[in-house]
């Protein structure tokens, strides 16, 4: 765990900041019991009962070639009906309830919303909205069946609101997630490998300020922050951030 004297000088640049932006990747959720996508246990790194990896099952043209094998893909994978907040989702939200923080996440199982946290930008989209190709109606996720191919009232196939690979991201959100890290005087980055763009892009907006990262792993954009954390993100976000 991070020595006292780093946790005091954090905790001041954390007090004093104005304005705190965090981005977060799939290790915020792992102590959710939902897998992330690239360590050695990730999703893309297991044995899958198809003929196909993850990453070509999780993209536009599959899902609309191949709706059944995605959707069976994506019920035992992409969605928990048992997941639940853990400690990173608390300590984000109930620091947001005393200080000035944008939670951008490129996470889509929704926690942090269900944490308490507001105004999340979600860059990857939710599992819990869909929409219908066809004629655009709008479905929830306590409205479909889980397990089975959802459609439409129309008769089509309903795409869940996250974005596939071959997909751009929301504009809007994108939009307001840039403004968030540009205008911020602390940027947190946490539970992700910086891998995946344009999300990992966000941090080249970032002006001035303190940059700390907090992941297992090493990740390529550890060398530009001032602060980098190998520790568990629970842990560590319970400890900067509490009061």
């Amino acid at each position: 765990m991070l020595d006292k004297e780093t946790l005091t000088r954090i905790r001041k640049i954390i007090a004093d900041a104005k304005s705190i932006a965090f981005l977060g990747g799939a290790g915020v959720s792992t102590g959710s019991g939902i897998p992330d996508f690239r360590s050695p246990q990730g999703l893309y790194n297991i044995r899958l009962d198809y003929n196909c990896e993850a990453e070509e099952i999780l993209s536009h043209d599959f899902f609309y070639d191949h709706p059944d094998i995605f959707y069976d893909f994506y019920w035992k994978y992409m969605v928990s009906k048992t997941a639940k907040p853990c400690k990173a989702h608390y300590a984000l939200a109930e620091f947001q309830k005393r200080g000035k923080i944008t939670v951008i996440t490129q996470n889509i199982d929704g926690l942090h919303t269900m944490a308490g946290s507001k105004g999340v930008l979600e860059a990857h989209g939710s599992v819990f909205h869909y929409h219908c190709p066809k004629c655009g109606k709008a479905y929830d996720l306590p409205e479909l069946e889980f397990g089975k191919i959802p459609h439409c009232s129309c008769g089509t196939i309903l795409k869940p609101d996250v974005v596939l690979y071959g997909e751009p991201l929301d504009e809007d959100t994108l939009t307001r997630a840039v403004h968030a890290v540009e205008f911020a005087n602390v940027l947190i980055i946490g539970g992700t490998s910086m891998r995946v763009y344009p999300i990992a892009g966000l941090p080249r907006y970032f002006n001035m300020g303190t940059q700390i990262i907090i992941n297992a792993e090493s990740t390529p954009y550890d060398r530009y922050c001032d602060f980098v954390i190998h520790e568990d993100i629970g842990d560590t976000l319970e400890a900067i951030l509490g009061e």
